[in-house]
């Protein structure tokens, strides 16, 4: 069993934010200027190595081979694709490839297929959580193309991560590519994009699911999934506002093998270091809302918690079966503005990643 980091590529200044913010905008701005909200709230969360442009190799390298001495097996870029137009490549293009990791650390892709904000901090509590201008469509052409692109780029290369051994891939937002395609587009396209991979002598894909809703859940085995797991699987998103991370962990481990009997495929355990995405939204006191980005946030992280659920997630065996060289997926490497990250911190120092070498 191996542990695989999630790694969010967004620590670089981009046209799109430079235009709906101000020139050289990046989420640094949020995570340093985030103060406490409630007693006893851990804000901000300062990172011990500092700030860093994640297009830098020499930067991004050394978190990475910190990590990778520090028990972190393989890495999981998200990958923002929407029929053709990317962002934040250059996080893995340039910080990750060109570093000296770049040609031998496993990794992979995960389709983050969201486009980004364009108000951070979040100031709106009357906008849904998910504006519409930020869903992808996609369709069986366009899915096709998406995989040629990685296949080429990214799945070719020595160092990509397989299981099963065929190339891992897994989909953010499964929930709405299954809704928007259908289940009988969402299988044409899964099962058009392997051709395309067979026909250009490519490795079969190992297509991973991302927390299916309850509807998706049972549909994704007959779509073409291998596989269901999650990108942060911690708090309860309609429970009260502050959540103890042990509590959660636990409850959420409890949880993992009915995502693999209702999916009818193995489920591969999501843990993470916390949660708290605060950084993210505008500061309303006692006022504030009840939803993403200022609701819930887990209290109590610690790396030993954090040990605890990584010891769970790495005994676990799905009771569904089918891979023998199975994931455990943690969030993440350094998503620092929802509170997640296994780089060092001014808190514990390198305590996360101590946690992931026991």
């Amino acid at each position: 069993m191996r542990t695989a980091a999630y790694v969010y590529s967004g620590w670089h200044p981009i046209p799109e934010r430079d235009a709906a913010f101000h020139p050289g905008f990046t989420e640094w701005e949020l995570v340093a200027g985030c103060r406490p909200r409630f007693p006893g709230h851990q804000q901000p969360k300062t990172p011990l190595l500092g700030a860093y442009d994640d297009r830098d190799p020499i930067e991004l390298g050394r978190r990475l081979q910190l990590a990778l001495a520090h028990g972190i097996d393989a890495f999981v870029f998200g990958v923002f694709w929407c029929r053709g137009k990317r962002v934040f490549e250059q996080g893995l293009d340039a910080g990750f490839l060109r570093s000296a990791v770049g040609g031998t650390a496993p990794f992979a892709c995960m389709w983050a297929n969201r486009m980004p904000r364009r108000v951070l901090p979040v100031t709106r509590a009357d906008l849904p959580v998910l504006d519409p201008s930020r869903f992808v469509p996609s369709d069986v052409d366009d899915f096709v193309r998406f995989v040629a692109m990685l296949a080429s780029n990214y799945f070719a290369r020595p160092n990509y991560l397989t299981v099963g051994g065929r190339s891992y891939l897994s989909i953010f937002d499964s929930t709405f590519f299954v809704k928007e395609l259908g289940v009988d587009g969402a299988r044409a396209a899964v099962t058009a994009a392997r051709r395309w991979l067979a026909d250009h002598g490519h490795r079969d894909l190992h297509l991973a699911a991302i927390e299916p809703n309850a509807d998706a859940l049972p549909l994704v085995r007959a779509i073409g999934f291998d596989s269901v797991t999650h990108y942060v699987f911690l708090p309860d998103w309609k429970g009260p506002f502050e959540q103890d991370y042990a509590t959660m962990a636990a409850l959420r481990a409890q949880m993992w093998p009915a995502f693999a009997e209702r999916a009818g495929l193995p489920y591969m355990p999501a843990v993470a270091t916390g949660w708290d995405a605060s950084a993210r939204g505008a500061d309303f006191g006692d006022a504030r809302p009840d939803k993403y980005p200022w609701w819930p946030v887990v209290t109590g992280e610690h790396p030993e918690r954090f040990a605890q659920a990584l010891a769970r997630a790495r005994a676990f065996r799905s009771p569904v079966g089918g891979v023998d060289d199975p994931l455990v997926l943690v969030a993440s490497l350094n998503e620092w503005s929802e509170g997640h990250y296994l780089e060092p911190d001014e808190r514990f120092g390198t305590g996360w990643l101590q946690a992931c070498r026991r």
